[in-house]
């Protein structure tokens, strides 16, 4: 199954770029599924499973290092 998640992702500190560039960074390294970066979110599509172990695997260490907060929405019918 084909999905499409939009994810916002915003570090609770003062020095707010780095961990969005570095979010970003880390995220785009996975050739398995394909990215739009927007100036407000960025959407990830490709395979459920595929989506979502990127997701789980990169929100973790976030969420660890930095006071954060994401958004995120998935769909199997449409594009975000």
């Amino acid at each position: 199954m084909e999905i499409t998640a939009e994810i916002s992702y915003y570090p609770l500190k003062e020095n707010y770029n780095k961990p969005i560039q570095e979010f970003i960074d880390t995220l785009t390294e996975n050739q398995k599924v394909t990215f739009e970066t927007g100036m407000m979110s960025t959407v990830i599509s490709g395979g459920y499973d595929e989506v979502m172990l990127l997701l789980v695997q990169t929100i973790k260490p976030f969420m660890e290092k930095y006071p954060s907060l994401f958004t995120l929405k998935i769909a199997n019918t449409c594009k975000i």
